[in-house]
């Protein structure tokens, strides 16, 4: 099955829409196929700022109708308290507000970006998914992460190499209960990090230290400015650690 006929099957359809590569894809892919869909976006704790901006700028360069949602994920307790299936009680409810606001505006098909590239397996996060008969059309067709970013570089997209974001709670330990505070203060030290010029990186909460990791190729760019960096985020934590495992 293409993109083309999963459209001309369901011709009007819910996106989930979190602004990154697959989404934003599905997204054009969506418009370009003449389907009446609407992208409904989640703005929550979990979510840095820069998401919901780069979500608004693909969608007014689609043309395409875009609603945002507030959540409050942490009113969740299985959620605040960080277990092992967090995901799992995360997407019940992200979802959860999407599928009600797409009720609303008249849609009953709700789909998102999962790839074929994505392990289902009995991820929580897919478990929930599957569920609430949520439908993945990129899986659906086959496509890949590379296809995706391929597809969307000849379609001129902007999101063609956006590295890949997990949500802003993967930084904080498994079974440490997760506060605002904790979310705010890492959004601010990524921020910080991104306007030094680094790029996919995490700062992984240790206790009261930064735990940075970073691809190895910018290692060099981190001992150039190490004391800047250091400086920085000392204000927040308590000390800054480099993790030796590189990303990717």
């Amino acid at each position: 099955m293409t993109l083309g006929e999963f459209f001309q099957m369901y011709p009007k359809v819910a996106l989930a829409f979190s602004g990154g590569v697959d989404s934003a894809y599905l997204l054009y892919a969506a418009v370009s196929c003449g389907a009446q869909v609407r992208a409904y976006y989640v703005k929550s704790a979990f979510q840095p700022q820069f998401e919901l901006e780069d979500a608004q700028r693909l969608a007014k360069e689609l043309n395409a109708d875009m609603r945002v949602l507030q959540v409050d994920v942490l009113a969740n307790q299985h959620v605040a308290s960080n277990p092992a299936d967090r995901c799992y009680y995360c997407k019940r409810g992200i979802f959860t507000a999407i599928l009600n606001a797409a009720a609303e505006d008249g849609f009953s098909v709700l789909i998102d970006g999962t790839n074929a590239s994505d392990d289902a397996g009995d991820r929580p996060g897919m478990r929930a998914l599957r569920e609430m008969s949520v439908r993945s059309p990129l899986r659906e067709c086959g496509l890949t992460k590379a296809e995706v970013r391929r597809l969307s570089k000849e379609a001129g997209l902007f999101t063609w190499d956006k590295p890949a974001y997990a949500c802003l709670a993967t930084r904080v330990p498994a079974g440490v209960e997760i506060t605002e505070e904790m979310l705010q203060k890492t959004e601010a030290a990524e921020d910080f990090l991104f306007s030094q010029g680094f790029s996919d990186f995490r700062v992984r909460m240790m206790g009261n230290a930064a735990r940075l990791q970073l691809p190895e190729a910018q290692l060099p760019l981190l001992l150039e400015k190490r004391q800047t960096v250091v400086s920085e985020l000392k204000k927040s934590y308590g000390a800054v650690l480099l993790d030796l495992e590189v990303r990717g």
